[in-house]
């Protein structure tokens, strides 16, 4: 049963999420993985502590088809009496080129849609426990068709051949729901040829991948959702960048001071950008 926020033996009890940037698209290949997503209902604030907040930007896409998109940078709280929690960036996804799957991280990246290895990339690295997120979906060299990347609460899905030398994008990974708070979708990967189609973006901000010629779609800010592949058709075509991440922190009672900027609904405070808060 989850414990509400609120004053406890003199200490605020708090609940948070904490979700990092997702991993950027790749060129001809998967779609990048969801931040990783972290939640806690029960930590114990000191009053008078000022607590730091880090909220991670997303990855970049990939603008070349040798080499992987970015992975988005983490996200974190620290401060006096907790231990520092830490969600990893989402893994960028894998191009034609790059040699290597889709990169590890917070969720894993699309696997690519060419040449070996075209394997997803792995979730929840470094490990954590809750898992933090999942792996990439694996892509297809013939037809072209790369992997989705992992969400926070599923893994990407594959590439899948339509036939008829058509491809279609595994879907990004669905993401997860705290605090209101839907986050830390997996990007879809990319299709081939008129009748494929791109991933579709997992929910929680991933952005869906595009076929031949067109634009995949960036990760939606402050979700950590990651970015779409493109298949660069002609080296037309680009691919989404990842999400920038979220933190969110409740502890049942207004903050004497924050920095930073965050909206403030009730007690529940919403940093999407980095900052700190005394309560």
């Amino acid at each position: 049963m989850q414990i509400l926020a609120g004053v406890h033996s003199g200490a605020l009890i708090a609940q948070y999420l904490v979700v990092a940037g997702g991993g950027g698209g790749a060129l001809f290949g998967g779609g990048g993985g969801g931040g990783g997503f972290r939640t806690a209902s029960n930590i114990l604030l000191t009053s008078g502590a000022t607590y730091t907040i880090t909220v991670g930007a997303g990855g970049a896409a990939a603008t070349a088809r040798t080499s992987n998109g970015s992975n988005g940078s983490n996200s974190e709280i620290s401060g006096t009496g907790i231990t520092t929690l830490t969600s990893a960036g989402g893994g960028g996804g894998g191009s034609s080129l790059s040699g290597v799957a889709g990169s590890s991280g917070g969720s894993g990246g699309g696997g690519n849609a060419q040449n070996a290895p075209v394997t997803g990339g792995a979730g929840n690295t470094p490990s954590t426990s809750p898992s933090q997120g999942n792996n990439g979906g694996d892509g297809l060299s013939v037809p072209a068709a790369g992997g989705g990347g992992g969400g926070a609460s599923s893994v990407g899905g594959n590439g899948i051949d339509l036939g008829s030398g058509n491809g279609q994008g595994g879907a990004g990974g669905a993401g997860s729901t705290f605090l209101a708070a839907t986050c830390s979708g997996g990007g879809g990967g990319c299709g081939e040829a008129a009748g494929g189609a791109g991933g579709a973006g997992g929910s929680g901000g991933g952005g869906a991948g595009s076929k031949q010629a067109a634009n995949a779609t960036a990760g939606t800010v402050n979700t950590g959702g990651g970015g779409g592949g493109a298949r660069n058709e002609a080296n037309v075509g680009d691919a989404g960048a990842g999400g920038s991440g979220v933190v969110i922190i409740d502890a049942g009672t207004i903050a004497a001071s924050t920095t930073g900027s965050p909206t403030l609904v009730g007690t529940k405070y919403t940093f999407t950008a980095s900052g700190s808060i005394t309560f």
